[in-house]
């Protein structure tokens, strides 16, 4: 017999059983740690990640307390702490959607049954927000910004009120973002949307890392960015530190509106968030409603064409149904769908933008290579719970060997000819056709090498993308072990490419561009060679670990 969890004692004060507001956001809090516990607990492997990546964050968060606090009395300091300030709000709007990792507090649809109200579940979950690395790396940030700008008992008691009220816009802004657009990924309909959305956000990614790179330049004169930060201090959050740095100057007035319009924004987002909650708690959703033809029988399924397509490209058997089944999750699925459309728009963006600043090199295509390698990682956590379907059918490494390669043909239908066309966009860009043939050459080498380690990373490393949450693409606790697996990926990779690389730099120093078109033939030949080796190798760990992957990807 199950004990059912008693409702505290003060809860019956309301009448209702809920909890008054006080009690909720214990609850809420506690209720997020046992989460991020629990799912430390469930693998020592993850927590080893988990920890690695804590304390890879606070050492990167302490360099920037640091270098912040170490531009005190500098002329340009408010200038750039205000801007840091903006730069960091708009990563708080686009980088949750994108990089969703097991916070529980994004997605409220989860509450829709207790018998809560808006307004008290508002303060339980901006509570539990500010429990974990984004907030602990954001309030570093801040207190290095107050350090600089904070000039006098005046201006510290100024920053006694600018910090927490900054922190509390940035993660409301998150958090209300979030609740308006829920229903973008959670529904059928939303589905088709994804490419907007994944567009939208990898362009808003793309300019939190300009505006970082901006930032932090070494060659960077301070003073150009006066005209920029003389707007954004009057934009909240950034409008908070603007008042640290007024007070510092005795423009006390000028203070007191700056604060004034950080409140009014938190409470506008406050109410903002409250309005969506309520309208995800009461309205009903009608978007999983089947989808009927208007002439009132069922729709006849789509990508018939498509499929006969691929039966003549394929052979019969496992390889045709596994790149057919595949594509589809490309097509069909919002977060697949989603996540190969960002990796699309960023892995031109970021080349683009670099030649937008002047480096003009065509090797940065070979970045939008390696976004679309990293499709490869965790390629079973896509199939989730019914991941036990395909695990009946590997029984040796030959099944799984040919399991992995189909999903790698399915991959390269999209890469490959994503490859050609960023490499050559690059080079027009930047005026380079020279060096285009070992470029290319490159790009088909680092996209072998990724689907090789990835075939292996998705064996070895294995994690859960939920479908219950729109914004959650790694489960609690599996954060850290997901980063790591794609950056370990990522070096591994490299390497694995560094003799190709070392080549083209030494034709590049010897004056030997006229034989550059030799890397093209040698990288397709070489990221053949290195696919080919990885999915071999990762064949027999398939096998050996298929518990381990169910019970991985179906939590």
């Amino acid at each position: 017999m199950t004990s059912t969890p008693s409702i505290p004692a003060t809860a019956t004060a309301t009448g209702s059983g809920e909890p008054p507001p006080a009690a909720l956001v214990g609850i809420f809090v506690r209720l997020k740690l046992s989460l991020l516990r629990n799912g430390l607990r469930q693998s020592s492997k993850r927590k080893r990640a988990f920890v690695t990546a804590l304390v890879a964050t606070l050492l990167f968060a302490l360099l920037q307390l640091l270098g912040l606090a170490a531009m005190r009395g500098h002329e340009h300091a408010a200038a750039v702490t205000v801007l840091f300030a903006g730069v960091l709000a708009l990563g708080w709007v686009v980088m949750p959607l994108f990089f969703a990792s097991g916070d529980e507090t994004l997605d409220a649809t989860r509450l829709v049954m207790l018998p809560l109200r808006p307004r008290p579940l508002v303060a339980a979950l901006t509570a539990a927000s500010l429990v974990g690395i984004g907030p602990l790396f954001t309030l570093c940030v801040l207190l290095g910004s107050v350090i600089a700008l904070a000039h006098g008992p005046a201006a510290w008691a100024a920053a006694v009120v600018a910090v927490p009220l900054t922190l509390l816009v940035c993660v409301t802004l998150a958090r209300a973002f979030a609740a308006a657009n829920i229903r973008l990924l959670t529904s059928r309909k939303g589905r088709d949307l994804a490419l907007l959305s994944g567009l939208v956000i990898a362009v808003g990614i793309q300019f939190v890392n300009f505006g970082f790179q901006r930032l932090s330049s070494t060659d960077l004169d301070l003073s150009a960015l006066e005209p920029a930060a003389a707007v954004v201090r009057w934009v909240p959050p950034a409008s908070a530190l603007g008042a640290v740095d007024s007070v510092s100057d005795g423009s006390y007035g000028t203070a007191l509106a700056q604060l004034v319009l950080s409140a009014a924004a938190l409470y506008g987002l406050l109410a903002w968030w409250r309005t969506s909650l309520d309208k995800l708690m009461t309205s009903p959703d009608g978007s999983t409603i089947a989808a009927a033809d208007p002439r009132g029988g069922a729709r006849a399924p789509s990508g018939a064409a498509g499929s006969a397509l691929l039966h003549r490209l394929f052979p019969e058997g496992r390889t045709a149904a596994v790149v057919q089944r595949s594509l589809r999750y490309f097509w069909r699925d919002p977060k697949t769908k989603a996540g190969l459309v960002s990796a699309l728009a960023i892995g031109l963006l970021i080349p683009l933008f670099n030649a937008v600043q002047g480096v003009n090199s065509v090797y940065f295509a070979s970045f939008a290579t390696g976004m679309l390698g990293f499709q490869m990682y965790n390629q079973f956590g896509q199939d989730t719970s019914a991941f036990w379907m395909v695990m009946q059918t590997l029984s040796t490494p030959r099944d799984a060997y040919e399991e992995l390669r189909a999903r790698a043909f399915a991959l390269l239908l999209v890469a490959l000819p994503y490859t050609v066309l960023a490499v050559v966009v690059v080079a027009a860009v930047v005026g380079d056709w020279q060096s285009l043939p070992s470029a290319l050459g490159l790009s088909l080498a680092v996209l072998g090498a990724m689907l090789g380690t990835g075939a292996y990373a998705s064996a070895r490393y294995p994690y859960t993308i939920p479908q219950d949450s729109a914004y959650k693409n790694v489960a609690a606790g599996q954060g850290a072990l997901a980063w790591m697996s794609l950056l370990g990926g990522a070096v591994v990779s490299a390497l694995v490419c560094a003799p190709l690389i070392a080549t083209t730099v030494w034709l590049h120093l010897t004056d030997g561009h006229a034989h550059l078109w030799a890397v093209l033939p040698a990288g397709a030949a070489y990221g053949l060679l290195a696919g080919w080796a990885g999915l071999r190798l990762a064949a027999p760990v398939t096998v050996r670990e298929l518990p381990e992957i169910l019970a991985a990807v179906s939590k």
